[in-house]
């Protein structure tokens, strides 16, 4: 009965033995570093001009439409 009064207790302390017998038996890994990984890594070059503010504001202007549009259709599926 006193087990049963007192389990959330019984649980922390259970909890905490398997905590820290996990750490302790914890073997460490052998890893590779990082620079040791990287020298078959794929690399990936973009070669464009970054735009003009008049650009990026056209840009903006045609996507609008589409995204308001877009998003109307969605709300009346709702």
């Amino acid at each position: 009965m006193n087990i049963l009064r007192n389990f959330e207790a019984v649980f922390v302390v259970a909890l905490g033995l398997a905590s820290a017998a996990s750490y302790t038996l914890d073997k460490p890994v052998e890893t590779t570093p990082a620079y040791a990984a990287a020298g078959n890594m794929q690399v990936v070059v973009v070669s464009a001009k970054r735009l003009s503010p008049e650009q990026k504001q056209a840009l903006q202007e045609q996507e609008r439409p589409a995204t308001l549009a877009a998003q109307s259709r969605t709300a009346s599926k709702i």
